[in-house]
């Protein structure tokens, strides 16, 4: 495995989930041995997948044997990230980091969609300083969970779709799935990490193809460059896929669980550090596009680095 390679499995970890409520030591009081037969989310019957206690608006989420499925379920919407999602989607993994059942998660999208990414209509009832604080905490969420992850992409991802890839332990992608950040052309910039973990996992200058020129990489590309694990025939991909995720829930979750710990611990504090400032000067260009003359914006832009004096545009 090349340098490269290898740094893409640096980002498997969390060494305490910041949710109220729920710590990593929480999540590790699990019975010495995993039955699979027997653990089921929620309940000892493992005949049917279950639905979540919780009821989402924008998620479908369910849970078998040690395995839970967060579908994003906005199809008609390919799937793109809403205010709801955002919010619904840290409350999803907060529900799999307390549940003692669930040993896998795994996201993954309705209908030939991974995701759209945020939904262009987002943020026109909310403050800059309220965008701001909604970005850190779905990111942070990632960075926090404490138990592997897994992203099944089964179609196109797009912005977050695409950024938060080395946030997860494995990445499993149909042939046909697209990746791509077009941040540059929405006038916003990079999020989820990015514009620290991209660098790490590709390169600096394969980092900045994607996320500040657009360019578009399809699956094995996306592979090539450490952002996916694996890539499956478009035809059989369900089929492959499933079993493959399920295989990682009879696999002792202790160790599961410390390893990953170890992975992240790493680096978590600056992955926070730097989900900070990219989710502020997101939302600055939000704010910049949507209320450029307002007070609050302009309050909220005075307190982020400025442009070097030098620069002209």
């Amino acid at each position: 495995m090349s340098a490269l390679h290898a740094a893409r499995r640096i980002f498997c970890t969390s060494a305490k989930v910041r949710y109220s409520g729920g710590t990593l030591r929480h999540a590790l009081r699990w019975q010495p041995e995993w039955s699979a037969s027997k653990a089921v989310c929620g309940s000892t019957l493992p005949q049917q997948p279950m639905s979540s206690q919780a009821t989402y608006e924008t998620l479908s989420v369910t849970c078998e044997d040690g395995l839970r499925t967060i579908t994003y379920n906005r199809p008609d919407k390919k799937n793109a990230i809403s205010e709801k999602m955002f919010e619904e989607v840290v409350a999803a993994l907060k529900e799999a980091a307390d549940d003692p059942n669930t040993l896998i998660t795994a996201t993954t999208g309705a209908g030939n969609v991974y995701t759209a990414g945020n939904d262009l209509k987002n943020f026109r009832q909310m403050s800059v300083a309220e965008i701001a604080d909604l970005l850190i905490k779905y990111f942070a969420a990632f960075i926090d969970f404490p138990k592997p992850l897994v992203a099944v992409v089964n179609g196109a991802a797009v912005g977050a779709g695409t950024t938060l890839l080395p946030m997860y332990d494995a990445v499993f992608a149909t042939e046909r799935a697209i990746f791509f950040t077009p941040f540059s052309s929405l006038g916003i910039t990079a999020e989820g990490c990015s514009t620290y973990t991209f660098p790490m996992v590709m390169g600096h200058s394969r980092a900045t193809e994607l996320l500040l020129f657009e360019k578009k990489v399809n699956a094995t590309e996306a592979c090539k460059l450490g952002l996916v694990t694996e890539v499956f025939p478009d035809s059989t991909f369900q089929e492959q896929v499933w079993p493959r995720v399920r295989a990682m829930t009879k696999l002792p979750p202790k160790s599961l669980l410390y390893s990953k710990r170890l992975c992240r611990e790493v680096h978590r504090a600056k992955l926070h550090e730097v989900n900070i400032a990219e989710s502020k000067r997101v939302a600055e260009r939000f704010g910049a596009r949507l209320w450029p003359d307002s007070e609050g914006y302009k309050k909220f832009a005075s307190s982020l680095p400025p442009l070097p004096a030098n620069t002209k545009i």
